[in-house]
């Protein structure tokens, strides 16, 4: 099994904890939407920290609360993906193949320079 398999593996045993957690304390477990919402949360968690990373914002924790954000943003992206059951190893590759063309044409565009 590859390393991102056994990564969304994970992730969808703590989301099945919280869909337990959820259907008891709420009688419902989380939608799709609602992880995006909390997905979109974690995205402006994870600002906060990069700024303060930057020494452009005062915030707690240092590195390890980048750290946290960086990982509850990756956990969002795989039980998502799961969730609308795509490949998400095969949609990266075809991604990251697509965005290496782009940017080779547009380099290809470019005037030469002279060393």
């Amino acid at each position: 099994m590859a390393e991102l398999e056994r990564l969304q593996e994970r992730a969808l045993q703590i989301c099945g904890l919280y869909d337990e957690l959820n259907l008891r304390t709420r009688g419902r477990a989380w939608t799709r939407e609602d992880l995006m919402l909390g997905f979109v949360g974690d995205v402006g968690d994870l600002a906060k920290q990069v700024m303060a990373a930057e020494g452009r914002r005062e915030m707690p924790g240092g590195r390890e609360a980048l750290a946290h954000e960086l990982a509850d943003c990756l956990w969002s992206v795989l039980v998502l993906a799961r969730r609308y059951d795509f490949d998400l190893a095969a949609e990266f590759t075809r991604t990251m193949d697509q965005l290496e063309g782009h940017v080779a044409a547009k380099m290809a565009e470019l005037p030469t320079t002279e060393a």
